[in-house]
């Protein structure tokens, strides 16, 4: 009798993995579980089982019974859920070959200004990531050589959530994870926009919700010349005309050394206007050599390998590119304002 369970066990794993709808499950149940079905056929054999065997017989045959029971319930949730997802999507499907009044929308002035840059980078050989805007502790701080007691930590107020995860602050939150994906097909060429948050005083220049585009390139004998070619020639297809950088000094924990880059004016040449303060030169992308402990700590050979990482505030970008004299505008959702943009591609 033992045998016979468990044949009849093996033959319904079989046939419910055969299943595809709520008519041939119901058939299964009934072949299984109704008055003629084999659980039922299996019970006249109990006759025949010694005395101190029937506890052990009628408990395997009341597991198989629960067995059967709790997978065609299980199958007949799962048909279920299918059928109202089937029902939502018909509701909200979109009929693409009704006519489109054009002029309707546009893209917002930063989704332009991201996706010129990217086709540039895109051309030099980078890839695009894309990173979390929730991270961990270790990944937004640790991986990047920002440990618990480091200052820089204080520099960036961040929003804490009560799982010990992070709203992210810079888009160097992504490095560690984007290192270790590409540490084994080298070199490595990526940039990675996207949203950060800091707690900071809102005013015409600075919000708590802000927009970055980051990149880095590892290779053997990566230098300073890598990292001054990239920028400029990007810069230059942005503005759309030859500039000029300057590098100056400059301090962040996940590079060295690290530099501040200047680019000149592109609008008075640097002869002095309100977009440069009068100075010449704008203050653009915080760069640098990555440290070689956010290239340990994604377990690469840093003796081996050396790299640079550049970051560009998005939302500087579009406020210089589009004439937007208030970061605050950029998050306002103000179609008026938006509306006026034509993509240039």
């Amino acid at each position: 009798m033992k045998q016979e369970i468990e044949k009849v066990s093996l033959e319904f794993d079989s046939e419910i993995m055969a299943v595809s709808s709520q008519a041939q499950l119901e058939e299964l149940r009934v072949k299984y579980l109704g008055k003629s079905g084999k659980i039922t056929a299996i019970m006249p054999m109990m006759k025949t089982v010694p005395n101190e065997q029937k506890r052990e017989m009628g408990m395997l045959i009341n597991e198989l019974k629960s067995k059967i029971e709790t997978a065609v319930a299980s199958m007949q949730d799962e048909f279920k859920q299918r059928a109202i997802l089937d029902e939502i999507n018909n509701a909200e499907r979109i009929d693409i070959t009704l006519p489109v009044e054009t002029g309707v929308g546009s893209l917002h002035p930063r989704t332009i200004v991201q996706k010129e840059i990217e086709d540039v980078f895109v051309s030099m050989g980078f890839v695009v990531e894309e990173g979390y805007e929730i991270e961990t502790e270790y990944n937004n701080f640790d991986a990047v050589n920002v440990p618990a007691n480091h200052p820089a930590r204080d520099m960036q107020d961040t929003f804490w959530l009560n799982n010990g995860q992070v709203l992210k602050t810079h888009t160097s939150a992504a490095q560690n994870r984007i290192l270790k994906k590409y540490k084994n097909n080298m070199p490595i060429r990526a940039i990675f926009p996207g949203r950060c948050f800091r707690n900071e005083e809102l005013d015409a220049g600075h919000e708590n919700t802000f927009f970055q585009l980051e990149g880095i390139i590892v290779d053997e004998n990566v230098s300073v010349a890598n990292l001054i070619y990239f920028m400029k020639e990007m810069l230059s297809r942005i503005f759309k005309k030859e500039v000029d950088v300057r590098l100056r000094p400059g301090f962040f924990p996940f590079t060295e050394p690290s530099f501040e880059m200047d680019v000149r004016c592109p609008y008075c040449d640097g002869k002095g206007c309100n977009v440069c303060k009068q100075g010449g030169w704008i203050e653009l992308c915080p760069c640098g050599m990555i440290h070689p402990n956010v290239l340990k700590e994604a377990g690469i050979d840093s003796d081996k390998f050396s790299g640079c990482a550049f970051g560009l505030g998005l939302d500087r970008m579009v406020m210089m590119k589009m004439g937007f004299n208030d970061i605050r505008d950029l998050n306002s959702g103000n179609l008026k304002i938006f509306k006026q943009f034509k993509v240039e591609r």
